[in-house]
């Protein structure tokens, strides 16, 4: 089985998969009871095909546009401007001077003129009436005015289907539909012939059979739909920096508004249409719009933003011009909707099992329909009576038809892909509770599989809390951990070198000093610039001042492959100074000259050099992050295209910052190792921290190696393919580097691999991982949208939860498959065997799914159907036909029943016998290899509540429903037999367990 499940289903990946084979394997499946409700949770392959139709026509559109504009650029100055705008009315009693549509069209079709023709930014500002330094008025009735007139930031989602509606798709089931036919000619006949209400009973108990069937397929969609609405709010759930009455504070993007002022960093994603009021460096990526992949350099000259693009480069501040439904995105959206997610492996497979199954099943029904149909008229031919038909001939075929849709039902196992989605939103909302956001359904079973993880070391493995705890500067080491030993080093190092030293921290960073609604000083920026931010401080310095004090006149931000950030200042005396600050071995070995403990600038000789280079080793060792801080003195000729140079600089000093290890990692850690999962660290800080963080984390053992990644990129393919097994730090390293590990690790050694990853540059790593975790609060939105995983908490501990979580929807589907299989199989070959043997039907019940929802032991996960499985199933099957064939052959002499009601009751028993078998095959199915499986039983309470519902309605069935149901009371001593031999099946199920089988 699982063999050719792997033939001819296995072609669907985790992500990624082709086209052509989520094609092949719905084509394959030939036998399917309800399409609609078995492909519902997958992705609608047509619509995918028009939405990427439609949205190619929509890049184009805003590509030409784009072009236009840009040629407009050309002729600005010699096209005279478009005739005066008239304001609307409404708007003008509103106090804006620029409607929504007049807004939209500037930023939309890139219109240079009308922008110029409205005064260019700043008269855009003016006439939305807000301030490009203050933000809006945030007072309740200005808010309202400004809703009412350009609409508020959301965009219109689809309505939430009803419960009719998944009533409705329940009941297009073509079983179903035979069925209710069925149970509409047996309710015309029954009471035609025998009257009401005895002729009704078996319309009426197949029609009710139905609707419960129908109902609880209907519940289970409806509850399902809306547990997916929910997930899907949370992926949209994005804050961004903005200014508001002065002051810069957090908010929903889908509180902006027109007028807002939107501070963006690289990673960010825009979040409505604006324009570009200051910033540095900005390089926009607008492929989601356009389908362009080269960035788009924004500016004064180039001032348009457009939503659902992503900052590639730089940072910037916006004016939001257009809001919602009428931003490009929006008006995107609006013409396109989700094809859904690509099914998992799982689903893919668990449809290929009900699909050989439904073929088998269809099978066993024709055969029996024409055996029992064979009998009937062999007899009318040996009577001479084969040209005379009655209704009772008619109603006796039709119960053959019925016999044979019977076992179609019985033998398809519908639940089975359901019961992948199920768990698999189960483990979904399980996650989101313990802090991870699955973007993917997929990911939680890929995350199953995992065998290696590549784990980030900032904010993930620590907590990303960071002090500067260490500074060299001078040559003089000092502990700064408080603001008194702060002091102390700075009344130690000359004025000068102190003056130098504010100048860097407060100019050279990507954070900002602000102050609150409660009128204190905040710092924003990532942790690493706010520790630092924290530090100029800490020295008495004045972070507003010194940026008044000078001009920045150029800004190349922090990236990955540089390790470092750099900006250009005009000095208020004259002349140009440059500052950088970054990794420490790469700023240092850019320095020509030191500052001394006199303040005087001197070459940075060998001796020097060293001592520098071990004061960043002792800092590393101590697990502290090391950043060194350098400048250099510009010629008066630096133009804003000069790049700042990369060599010539003069070192200020060294600083080392503490960030703890996360509590719980080193156990997650060890949780993870004797699971078979592989933790590697993998990041951009010196090797020595990398190093002092992984053993503390338990990463780096004894027989590990640690890299750093300029040294991995220079080795060959037959040295990386001994060396990456183990690799397990690997320090200093490029997105590229990232990128190349796990490639390697999925393609040469075939692992499942998950990365965790926070920055822009980590998206290629995170796209070509089986499994990608973007963490919630570093992570930018470019390394979220490429992740299946958000992280919430950026805590590795998390990655754990989720590997675990991952584990038990393989262990929990494989439970469920083999109970399942086990009443299906059962239920088929008894009731063929009934039906074509005997000629009674021997009824069954599928009792309700076992909530297998535990958390399962991480271990290793092989194939879904394992050998185990197998054995079970199979062990199972055998031992409860037997039962129920002996039953029914030997039944009426076991129990000494005669008379008029002993068919009756033999079929009642025998139904009794396999309901009660299947409840304690639930049982025995709560653990596939453990022969205790009742440990634990009591504290699962919906099990507990299953199980005794199922016994409870059985007893009803059996003792109140007789002439409904087609059963008979029973005595004490029948109800008590029929326990027992299903009880028996529990002790041989555990015997089974103890047979050993081949490879799992």
């Amino acid at each position: 089985m699982e063999s050719y499940l792997n033939q001819n289903f296995g072609g669907v990946k985790s992500k990624n998969s082709s086209e052509e084979a989520l094609q092949r394997w719905r084509k394959l499946c030939g036998v399917v009871k309800n399409p609609k409700r078995r492909f519902r949770f997958t992705a609608n392959l047509s619509k995918r095909f028009e939405v990427a139709a439609m949205k190619r026509t929509n890049q184009e559109k805003l590509r030409v546009a784009v072009l236009v504009s840009k040629a407009a650029l050309q002729f600005i100055h010699s096209i005279a401007l478009p005739s005066e705008y008239t304001v609307p009315e409404d708007v003008r009693e509103a106090g804006f001077e620029i409607c929504a549509e007049e807004l939209g069209s500037v930023v939309e079709g890139h219109d240079v003129k009308k922008l110029k023709m409205h005064g260019n930014v700043v008269g855009i500002a003016d006439k939305l009436r807000t301030s490009t330094t203050n933000g809006i008025d945030t007072s309740e009735d200005r808010m309202k005015c400004r809703q009412d007139i350009y609409g508020i930031n959301k965009f219109t989602e689809s309505e939430v289907r009803s419960f009719w509606v998944f009533l409705w798709e329940a009941l297009q089931d073509m079983t179903l539909i035979i069925l209710g036919v069925c149970a509409i000619v047996s309710l015309m006949v029954g009471v035609a012939m025998e009257g009401w209400p005895k002729g009704a009973h078996d319309g009426l108990g197949i029609a009710a059979s139905i609707l419960l069937v129908v109902f609880v397929t209907a519940t289970s969609d409806y509850r399902q739909s809306l547990q997916f609405k929910d997930l899907d709010k949370e992926k949209k759930k994005i804050t961004v920096q903005v200014t508001r009455d002065g002051f810069r504070q957090k908010i929903s993007i889908y509180d902006l508004l027109p007028g807002d002022i939107v501070h963006l960093a690289i990673g960010d994603q825009i979040p409505a249409d604006g324009l570009f009021v200051s910033g540095f460096s900005v390089l926009i990526n607008e492929s989601s719009l356009t389908g362009e992949s080269e960035p788009v350099v924004v500016n004064e000259d180039n001032p348009f933003l457009l939503s659902g693009t992503k900052v590639q480069d730089g940072s910037c501040i916006m004016l939001i011009t257009t809001v919602g439904m009428r931003t490009q995105w929006g008006k995107l959206m609006a013409t396109l909707s989700e094809g859904g997610d690509d099914e998992t492996p799982l689903q893919v497979k668990l449809n290929g099992v009900a699909t050989v199954i439904g073929k088998i099943g269809l099978f066993f029904a024709v055969v029996t329909f024409a055996v029992l149909a064979q009998g009937l008229i062999t007899q009318k031919v040996q009577d001479g009576m084969h040209w005379s038909w009655s209704w009772d001939d008619a109603m006796e075929l039709l119960e053959y038809f019925a016999v044979a849709v019977t076992i179609v039902v019985v033998a398809v196992p519908e639940g089975l892909p359901l019961a992948v989605t199920l768990s698999l939103a189960f483990a979904m909302k399980k996650m989101m509770n313990d802090k991870a956001l699955v973007r993917h359904l997929a990911a939680c079973e890929t995350m199953g599989s995992a065998t290696t993880i590549c784990s980030d070391k900032t904010g993930t493995l620590t907590t990303n809390h960071m002090t500067v705890v260490k500074a060299c500067i001078c040559g003089k080491i000092k502990e700064v951990s408080d603001p008194k030993a702060a002091r102390e080093l700075c009344s130690e190092i000359p004025d000068v070198a102190v003056k130098t030293l504010l100048q860097s921290i407060f100019n050279n960073t990507g954070g900002e000093v602000v102050t609150n609604k409660d009128g204190r000083l905040e710092k924003l920026g990532t942790p690493t610039e706010t520790a630092i931010l924290e530090f100029g401080l800490s020295l008495g310095g004045d972070f507003h001042g010194e940026r008044r004090s000078c001009k920045l006149v150029k800004v190349e931000p922090f990236n990955s492959l540089k390790k470092r950030m750099g900006v250009v200042l005009q000095l208020p005396e004259g002349g140009f100074r440059a500052h950088t600050k970054g990794a420490s071995e790469i700023v240092l070995a850019a320095c020509e000259k030191v500052m001394d403990s006199s303040g005087n600038i001197v070459p940075l000789d060998e001796t020097t050099a060293s001592r520098l280079r071990d004061t960043i080793e002792l800092f590393a060792n101590e697990a502290l992050r090391t950043l060194c801080l350098a400048y250099m003195e510009i010629e008066n000729d630096f133009s804003v295209s000069n790049q700042i140079p990369l060599t010539g600089f003069t070192c200020i000093g060294i600083v080392g910052i503490k960030d703890p290890v996360r509590p719980g990692v080193k156990e997650s850690v060890a949780i993870c190792r004797s699971a078979g999962i592989v933790v590697r660290m993998v990041t951009g800080d010196n090797i020595n921290t990398a190093k002092a963080i992984a053993r503390e984390c338990g990463i780096l053992t004894d027989g590990g190696i640690a890299i750093e990644g300029p040294e991995f990129r220079e080795k060959t393919l037959e040295e990386l393919t001994e060396l990456i097994p183990k690799i397990q730090v690997m320090a200093r390293s490029s997105p590229l580097d990232k990128h190349t590990l796990v490639k390697h690790l999925r393609t040469m050694f075939n692992e499942v691999v998950a990365v965790t990853g926070d920055g822009t540059n980590d998206a290629p790593a995170l796209h070509e991982a089986d499994i990608g975790l973007a963490m919630g609060i570093a992570g930018t939105e470019v390394a979220k949208e490429s992740a299946d995983v958000i992280i919430l908490d950026d805590n590795f501990s998390t990655i754990a939860t989720v590997a675990k979580w991952g584990r038990s929807v393989y262990i929990n589907i494989q439970k469920f498959v083999q109970f399942q299989l086990t009443v299906n199989v059962v239920a088929l070959i008894v009731n063929f065997s009934s039906a074509c043997l005997t000629g009674a039907l021997a009824l069954a019940t599928e009792p309700p799914r076992d909530d297998l929802m535990e958390r399962a032991p991480v271990g290793r996960t092989g194939n879904f159907i394992s050998n185990v499985m197998w054995r079970n199933i199979m062990g199972q099957a055998f031992y409860q036909f037997i039962v129920i064939w002996y039953l029914q052959t030997e039944g009426k002499a076991i129990f000494l029943l005669d008379g008029p009601d002993a068919e009756l009751t033999l079929n009642t028993l025998i139904f009794n016998t396999f309901v009660f078998c299947q409840v304690f095959n639930e049982i025995s199915s709560r653990e596939m290899e453990k022969i205790n499986v009742l440990d634990g039983i009591l504290k699962n309470y919906v099990f507990v509540a299953v199980l005794s519902s199922t016994v409870i309605f059985q007893v009803i069935i059996v003792e109140f429903l007789g002439d409904f149901a087609n059963t008979t009371p029973l005595t004490s001593t029948e109800w008590l037999v029929c326990v027992l031999i299903g009880f028996l099946s529990m002790p041989i199920a555990a015997a089974i367990k103890l047979i050993p089988v081949g490879s799992k």
